[in-house]
């Protein structure tokens, strides 16, 4: 797997351009690229989620772990360190920063996520986008509930988690909320769910919805998941920027496929 990583990882090196618009003929994706890819987060949001970062990273804690989807590549028992987790398993900072940003662009009415862990990246979109809700399912209960330790530490009021399977919540999700402007999908990294999961969310989406796929290069059955639903109906223009995958559904947009360096 390490080898398959290098591998994508050159790939997307020699193939990637537009770093910072020029070249992107698209006035949407060169907005896109130009402005909200570069945006920075407030300082103090970007500290206070740090902050509960790195009190995870120094946690004597274990906790037994509930894996639904395909498990980590580096944690191998149901029983892991907090410390490990927080290390490894949370988008970092420059993706964290990056998803704000997003999220004050895309984030309303509603964000939904898919996959909370200790809800450092629901954090960023939450802290962003103070008007909207997110709405945020994690399978496993132990790290639901750091999650939400960690919410009341920050005091973040617009966030909604829910503790169940992805499977159950979907099916009824979409007649609590209205179409989401952003998703993120950060968990069950296994082909089969996670196009099942994109089609269905793409359901519920609205024209100006944004689905955010992360880890689209971690293993081959990712790859191939991320090219078949670069091609799912209803998509107008995929962006794929290695760590992280973007699906557009917006009219009007020529059907294109753009791998940006980022």
């Amino acid at each position: 797997m390490i080898w398959f990583r290098a591998l994508t990882f050159i790939k997307y090196l020699l193939f990637s351009r537009y770093g910072k618009g020029h070249g992107i003929h698209s006035p949407f994706v060169y907005d896109l690229v130009s402005r909200v890819f570069r945006n920075k987060t407030e300082p103090a949001i970007v500290l206070s989620i740090e902050t509960i970062r790195k009190q995870l990273i120094s946690s004597p804690r274990s906790i037994h772990v509930d894996d639904l989807g395909s498990g980590s590549l580096r944690m191998k028992t149901s029983l892991r360190k907090v410390s490990d987790i927080a290390r490894y398993s949370p988008v970092s900072r420059k993706y964290g920063n990056l998803l704000a940003s997003l999220a004050r662009e895309f984030g309303r009415p509603v964000i939904l996520e898919l996959g909370t862990s200790f809800g450092i990246s629901t954090m960023y979109m939450a802290m962003s986008c103070t008007d909207t809700r997110v709405f945020t399912i994690e399978g496993c209960r132990a790290t639901s509930e750091i999650a939400s330790d960690n919410f009341r530490s920050a005091g973040i009021s617009n966030i909604v988690l829910i503790n169940k399977p992805f499977d159950e919540v979907l099916p009824e999700i979409g007649r609590e909320i209205p179409a989401p402007g952003l998703v993120f999908i950060d968990g069950n990294h296994r082909k089969e769910p996670l196009v099942r999961y994109c089609r269905e969310i793409s359901v519920l989406s609205g024209p100006k919805s944004v689905i955010i796929i992360d880890d689209i290069h971690s293993s081959p059955d990712m790859e191939e998941a991320w090219h078949e639903l670069r091609q799912m109906e209803g998509v107008s223009l995929t962006i794929d920027i290695y760590r992280m995958g973007f699906l557009f559904f917006r009219k009007g947009l020529s059907r294109l496929n753009y791998t940006v360096r980022y």
